[in-house]
């Protein structure tokens, strides 16, 4: 009887190194926008811990010149949330189109997966009715070699 081999186990083959690297891709996706979403929340606490500061400050008494001092580097810390800020939404896209592509990956992978196990039913049905046919032939063989003697 022959072994079981499934036609299309090359392209399952392919497809499961596709997903793979969709895998590795959205795993580097999500490094990256855990990466650039701490630094907007380290920017966001800095910022937070100057006004605090500045507020402090203000209560003892500044100098008007590290008041505008302060208030330029407040202002340039916002233009730079804004840009990562801007980045984190970037990185966001990114990773939810690599999500939405391992999804479809993994899907495309289960299909072929559902193929070969119906394949394999069908192959152990076929096995299972050629033992059958080779029993009913044996037993004939037997039966007529009883009546032959």
């Amino acid at each position: 009887m022959p072994k079981y081999k499934y036609r299309f186990d090359s392209i399952i083959v392919v497809k499961e190194q596709e997903k793979n690297e969709v895998e590795m891709a959205y795993k580097k996706a999500v490094q990256d926008f855990e990466a650039v979403a701490q630094n907007l929340y380290d920017s966001l606490k800095r910022k937070e811990d100057l006004i605090s500061y500045q507020e402090q400050q203000m209560k003892i008494g500044m100098s008007i010149q590290e008041m505008h001092s302060n208030a330029q580097f407040l202002h340039s810390m916002e233009k730079a949330i804004v840009d990562i800020q801007n980045k984190v939404i970037q990185a966001r896209s990114k990773m939810e189109w690599f999500e939405g592509k391992l999804l479809e990956q993994t899907l495309e992978c289960r299909k072929y997966e559902k193929m070969r196990e119906k394949d394999y039913e069908l192959f152990k049905l076929e096995k299972n009715r050629l033992e059958m046919l080779q029993l009913d032939e044996l037993s004939q063989i037997a039966y007529y070699n009883k009546e032959i003697r």
